[in-house]
């Protein structure tokens, strides 16, 4: 191995990835790592951790670790899915995930996936939906669907003495020194480079409070600015996997400040949510399937439009999570309320981005361009995997079924029809969790269909969304929103 491709710390993902069981075995030996750690996604969506002391422990004992993993206890990782009596299984490291940990440099790191008795990938994990739902549908349309979050986040934190300030609702894209927490987004976005390659860019976003108020006091008094990590589209497990990796690494980085991060849907009435766009594109042998020629949204791009129209309600259930999160989705803060699409609007459920395509000299296209599709209900709240296995399943029956284009054609709404009534025609998004879980209980038979989600996965999620609105029902009635919005800052 090659020292200057092993700079402890700064070694390229790609590079670490493509090791071998040997080159990992070398790479602790020859480094001198003091552990190893198996992350796995358990079912509030956050990654766990297994640490490995592996000084002193010979080849044959690395091996066997890599390739047998480790026994945890599935009740506590997927309670209510994995029974307390029968409750072992195991967490196989995925080598092609590795990384090293930006907060312990003798740590080698590895996401993980579950295995039953047997050997299987287990059926309830999020990570193995996941799989089997970008399988069915690259089976079913020869092509590949990639996936990009927007994850927005409220930095939270003490100022004193501070001379800048912003009004509220004005960060959208400002500089140092209005925006205090720029360096550790900063330094979030080095860290995600080095571990993905994906980090598209990094931004303040609009909502900015300089005095939130509160009865939480983790809130009370403090200033608040919002953030956003874009990535670039990857294949739906990675884009997944990256985002949970950036929830872990961002709470970290704030941890270390002294501030708290918090990715929330809603914090007051009068900032802007924190969403968790998903932008969407088609592949086929890595070129990218959204555009015709004649720079118009290709047939294959409509047809996935119809599927998200069609699912709509599938991803709420899936993708907004919280109580406070149909605080987010109201008119006038360039969020969705109904189902329709259109061109760069930021107040459609699915929006068509602008994306400029380079041309020759000769002006022919060269198959350059980006063009996705971003879906802009899911917030901060989202079960990540589940949400981008319930799109796959959307697209995957866009694809089946002819209708797609004509229901795309159905909730197109043209840049001319901006000024109409969207109540007249388009349907409403849910406005509650009991209203998104009774909307999941009517479309489960599809998420069921071949063997992706399994029945225990959906009644979980039914049942969180039922006990959610539950939670706040005494809150609603006294009318205090505010213990609504604050009541759980580290959902997923």
């Amino acid at each position: 191995m090659k020292e200057e491709l092993i700079n402890r710390g700064q070694i390229a993902p790609q590079e670490l990835q493509e090791f071998s069981l040997d080159e990992f075995i070398q790479f602790i030996g020859d480094y001198k790592l003091k552990r190893i750690s198996f992350r796995y996604l358990a079912l509030d969506g956050r990654l766990k951790q297994l640490i490995i002391p592996v000084e002193r422990l010979s080849r044959k004992e690395l091996e066997k670790i890599f390739i047998e993993g480790q026994r945890v206890d599935g009740s506590s990782l997927y309670p209510g899915i994995i029974n307390a009596y029968d409750s072992d299984i195991y967490v196989i490291p995925d080598l092609a995930t590795a990384f090293l940990d930006p907060f312990d440099q003798e740590n080698l790191a590895f996401i993980c996936r579950y295995r039953d008795k047997n050997g299987q990938p287990a059926p309830f994990a999020l990570d193995t939906i996941l799989k089997k739902a970008a399988a069915l549908f690259e089976k079913t349309t020869n092509l590949e669907i990639w996936a990009g979050g927007e994850l927005e986040f409220y930095l939270i934190h003490q100022v004193e003495g501070f001379n800048y300030t912003l009004d509220q609702q004005k960060g959208y894209h400002e500089s140092s020194p209005f925006i205090i927490g720029l360096d550790l987004l900063k330094e979030a976005a080095e860290i995600l480079q080095r571990l993905t390659g994906s980090v598209k860019y990094v931004h303040s976003e609009v909502g900015f409070s300089p005095a939130l108020e509160s009865e939480n006091p983790l809130l009370a008094g403090k200033r608040v600015e919002q953030l956003e990590i874009e990535f670039d589209t990857a294949p739906l497990i990675k884009a997944a996997d990256y985002l949970v990796l950036a929830r872990w690494i961002l709470r970290n980085l704030g941890a270390k400040r002294g501030m708290l991060v918090t990715f929330a849907p809603k914090l007051d009435e009068g900032i802007a949510g924190n969403g968790l766009h998903i932008h969407l594109e088609l592949k086929k042998d890595n070129q990218n399937m959204m555009i015709n020629p004649d720079g118009k949204l290709a047939e294959e791009a409509l047809k996935i439009i119809g599927g998200l129209c069609e699912f709509s309600d599938c991803f709420l259930a899936f993708g907004n999570t919280q109580a406070s999160s149909y605080h987010r989705l109201v008119p006038n803060h360039e969020a969705p309320t109904r189902v329709f699409w259109s061109d760069h609007n930021r107040s459609a459920l699915i929006r068509v981005p602008l994306s400029f395509s380079p041309k020759t000299s000769g002006g022919v296209g060269q198959n350059t361009s980006r063009q996705t599709v971003e879906l802009r209900s899911p917030d901060g709240s989202a079960l990540i995997h589940p949400l981008l296995a319930a799109i796959a399943l959307a697209a995957q029956w866009a694809f089946e079924e002819e209708k797609s284009l004509e229901i795309a054609s159905q909730f197109y709404l043209p840049q001319s029809g901006l000024s109409q009534p969207l109540e007249d025609k388009f349907p409403p998004l849910p406005t509650s969790c009991s209203e998104a879980a009774q909307l999941l209980k009517e479309k489960r038979s599809y998420l069921e269909k071949n063997g992706v989600f399994p029945a225990e996965i959906i009644d979980y999620m039914i049942q969180l969304l039922e006990k959610e609105d539950l939670a706040v029902i005494t809150e609603e009635r006294g009318g205090d929103v505010r213990k609504i919005l604050h009541r759980d800052l580290h959902r997923h």
